[in-house]
């Protein structure tokens, strides 16, 4: 294999594209969750045909994810990341967030209060995940500093994947939107050094939440300084909900080339946007 095509996405629990609308619908109690089973499976089924179809992009090899529940009421009871791993004949690699049992959520941004909560007493869980068709080896959980938001801790997943006689380490994250910009790096800080570590050509990627352009500027600045180079321009719309396109999801690359990368639009199992590259080697 001399090409590898990784995407990033956060799946949003394969909800769908209505955040902001569908947050103003439940906040009126008009939403219910009697078909949301149902609805959920046909999501990660959609996901799964756009992966590996080649029409909204290439074929995926690695795909990391965010936001991937695991059997919570939100998602219809669904392991979406290993459900979704089935279905495209992948591997799967899983950690979940360890959300804080019976513990209240604080009261948040009006403007981050669109998501549809995780109740305090629901069994289930949400997290990050690297689905991948070639092996995993030295998979690793990363916890990041989290001070704002103790209801919704913030990780991070490594493993290293063998691709022929080479050898990539991936770095998948979940930064914090409530954060200011210093919270953001110092969660990005972690996964750098981690990475720093490395010994083989990392790739970083996920969901950093720059939902400002000033925090697009800061977050490239502080990984190009580490090596890293993204195809991305800053401003690439990733996300959208209520009108607004934002870019918060990335793709860094340190010790390898990427030949192609786009935007998988218009896939509507989220409120994000795939994005992907195409890894030469």
């Amino acid at each position: 294999m001399d090409k590898l095509v990784v995407a990033s996405y956060n799946i949003r629990y394969a909800r769908g594209p209505y955040l902001i609308t569908g947050g103003l619908r439940r906040k009126m109690g008009l939403m219910s969750l009697t078909r949301r089973s149902e609805h959920v499976a046909r999501q990660i089924s959609a996901a799964a045909r756009a992966f590996s179809d080649g029409g909204l992009l290439p074929r995926v090899d690695v795909l990391a994810l965010q936001e991937a529940d695991l059997r919570t009421q939100r998602s219809g009871g669904h392991h979406v990341a290993k459900e979704l791993a089935a279905e495209l004949g992948m591997s799967v690699m899983h950690e979940a967030t360890g959300l804080p049992r019976g513990v209240a959520p604080v009261k948040r941004q009006w403007w981050l209060d669109f998501e549809e909560p995780i109740d305090m007493h629901d069994s289930g869980d949400t997290g990050v995940a690297l689905l991948s068709r070639l092996p995993m080896t030295d998979v690793t959980r990363i916890d990041l500093p989290w001070h704002e938001c103790p209801w919704r801790p913030r990780l991070a997943i490594a493993a290293t994947l063998a691709v022929g006689p080479h050898q990539l380490r991936f770095f998948n994250a979940h930064v914090d939107p409530h954060a200011a910009i210093n919270g953001q790096l110092a969660q990005l800080e972690v996964v750098a050094a981690q990475a720093e570590a490395a010994t083989v050509p990392t790739i970083i990627l996920g969901d950093f939440n720059t939902l400002s352009r000033q925090k697009c500027i800061d977050t490239r600045k502080f990984l190009e300084s580490r090596g890293y180079t993204t195809p991305f321009p800053t401003g690439t719309a990733t996300w959208r909900g209520g009108g607004l396109r934002m870019h918060a999801d990335w793709i860094f690359v340190r010790g390898v080339k990427i030949d192609r990368w786009g935007v998988a639009r218009p896939l509507s199992v989220s409120d994000h946007w795939p994005i992907w590259t195409e890894i030469a080697f």
